[in-house]
């Protein structure tokens, strides 16, 4: 007890989904099955982009990062997640909550960042093709990838650190499947107004500007796609963008959801299924879109198979 006899919390309960328990081990293991999807996908996203040199490019560089991010965030949200949904609620600490916050709000903030970095590499690629090579060097990729990755991850330390100067007072309970920021800070009996204009700040420089910038790009990628003559050369320009387009519409279409419609009044079972979309489902499409979509990892992919199968034929030991 402090001296306003408020009982400061030391770990916060997570209620999870409250599912029925004749449907538990099917959403266990339909989650479980996502999880092994989205890990499996992305490292072979990877793996295919370092095993083939024909993908050494710089939207396969930036893919492959895209992929390590979304690895990290799975694997920060989905383990908590299938606890919560076998046991029907979870503990943990502050401290553990304030870190699952800092890994989930820096991957999300790199996301951001990588697709905005990959539009305007589609933007050289198909408006300013003969300054491609030049601007998007090998150097340019590093850069660009090392700043995003610090970037995101120092500001939102700063941001991080600013919430473990906060004290939490009961009831310690949040009706969520992970320590998403605004219920933790309504556990909050501490003044959180430098948080929110943090979080505000942040909200526009990893979210509300890389927006605008691939709007922007798209923009004058439509224009310039219009202006080709033929409808056969209008479809190949636009298939080396489409993935990357159906990829940011799902991103930001979930974030727009779930963070700025508003949701006063809206049941948190919604909320917490709109969640998902962002912090399973388009994780674990990222790979999928990128594969079906596009004919360069196809290749490699079947590729990769044909040489599989002539070396299993292949040993002496099949003979």
């Amino acid at each position: 007890m402090d001296e306003n006899n408020v009982t400061i919390i030391t770990a916060i309960h997570l209620l999870g989904f409250q599912i029925p328990q004749s449907i538990t081990y099917l959403v266990f293991f339909t989650f479980l099955l996502f999880f092994c999807v989205t890990i499996c996908g992305n490292l072979l996203i990877i793996t295919l982009v370092s095993y083939s040199k024909s993908l050494h490019s710089p939207m396969y560089f930036f893919l492959t990062q895209l992929a390590l991010s979304d690895i990290i965030l799975v694997s920060d949200i989905v383990p908590n997640l299938l606890h919560a949904v076998l046991e029907n609620t979870t503990i943990v600490s502050v401290s553990d909550c304030i870190t699952q916050i800092y890994f989930f709000a820096a991957t999300e903030s790199l996301e951001c960042l990588l697709l905005t970095v990959m539009s305007y590499d589609r933007y050289l690629a198909i408006c300013r093709p003969l300054h491609y090579t030049m601007v998007m060097s090998h150097r340019f990729c590093w850069i660009a990838g090392i700043s995003s990755w610090s970037l995101s991850f120092l500001a939102i330390l700063v941001n991080t650190l600013t919430i473990t100067t906060l004290q939490f007072c009961g009831p310690n309970i949040i009706d969520h499947y992970f320590c998403d920021l605004e219920p933790i800070l309504q556990l909050s009996c501490s003044d959180t107004t430098i948080v929110q204009l943090e979080v505000t700040s942040m909200s526009v420089m990893f979210a509300l500007i890389p927006f605008f910038i691939i709007i922007v790009s798209y923009i004058y990628i439509i224009v310039t796609i219009l202006e080709i003559p033929s409808i056969t050369g209008r479809q190949k320009v636009f298939s080396t963008c489409s993935s990357h387009l159906t990829v940011v519409s799902i991103f930001y279409g979930t974030i727009v959801c779930v963070y700025m419609v508003p949701n006063r009044g809206q049941s948190w079972n919604i909320s917490k299924f709109l969640s998902l979309l962002y912090t399973l489902v388009t994780p674990m499409l990222n790979p999928i879109l990128y594969s079906l979509r596009n004919k360069d990892l196809k290749q490699v992919i079947q590729k990769l198979i044909f040489k599989i199968l002539t070396l299993h034929f292949n040993h002496p030991f099949n003979h």
